[in-house]
Order: C-alpha cells, then structure tokens, then sequence
C-alpha cells in the first residue's frame, strides 16, 4: 500500500475495530466530529452513514483494523476525514468491488460504491495479501 491517505489534524483519534461495539463507537466519534465542525444535518447522515460501512467492512472483510479520525483543514475549510486500515486479504478487483450492486458476501453491495457517494472525499489504497486503507473526507459548506 502507498498510504497517500490525508492524515487528520495532530489531534485526531484512533478507534481499534474488532467487535461490533466498537462500530458503534467508531459512528458516535464521527458523529460527534461531524457536529464539532458544523456540518450540516444531512452531511452529518452522510457522513455517519459511510464511516459505519467501512468499519463494518474494516470488521467482516479486514478481520479488524483501527480507524483514525480528526478535523482536517484545507483553506479556509474544516471538515472530518476518517481513515480506516486493516491487514486482511486486501481487495483484488477494485473496479468490481466500486461497481453498484456488487458484494462479495451476502450483503446489498452499497459498502465501497455508496460511501463513496456520500462524502467529499474518497481514496482507497489496498494490496492483496496486505490489507486495505480507506479514506473518507466530509467537508464543511
């Protein structure tokens, strides 16, 4: 992997994901970000919304990672960026794993594809055999 995800501030935090508790945890902390910096209600949803599949995704597919998640400033913009990483399988087709409607397991296929559509931002970076890094960035309007 080349990990040219964005970094979040100094400040940013770090949510270890192996159970389901902690993707519960991992929303309430971007949630929390999202109200921080003065999204809006609907960017909030949106926002909350990706970061719960891919701490899902982090947890069913990576076998469990971290998420790092802070305020991120570009300008005279604020806005939340939230990467997750995990050392699973990695993904071996991208282009498939983005496409609507795909799942490699029994799920709606809306994982990578609809949070990518729900944020600003979106790089993923993954290597089959080491892992996967997704990162997610909601700016402030």
């Amino acid at each position: 992997m080349t990990g040219l995800a964005p970094v979040p501030d100094a400040d940013h935090e770090t949510v270890p994901i192996s159970s389901n508790d902690d993707v519960v945890r991992a929303r309430q902390l971007v949630r929390s970000l999202a109200q921080r910096c003065k999204l809006s209600l609907v960017d909030q949803t949106k926002l909350v919304t990706a970061a719960s599949e891919l701490a899902r995704n982090t947890l069913v597919y990576g076998g469990g990672g971290v998420m790092r998640v802070g305020l991120v400033h570009r300008d005279s913009r604020v806005g939340v960026t939230a990467v997750f990483e995990d050392s699973g399988p990695g993904i071996p087709d991208v282009d498939q794993a983005l496409t609507d409607g795909w799942t490699s397991g029994g799920g709606l296929g809306l994982g990578l594809s609809g949070a990518r559509r729900l944020v600003d931002d979106f790089t993923l970076d993954t290597e089959v055999g080491s892992g996967t890094q997704v990162a997610v960035t909601k700016w402030a309007r």
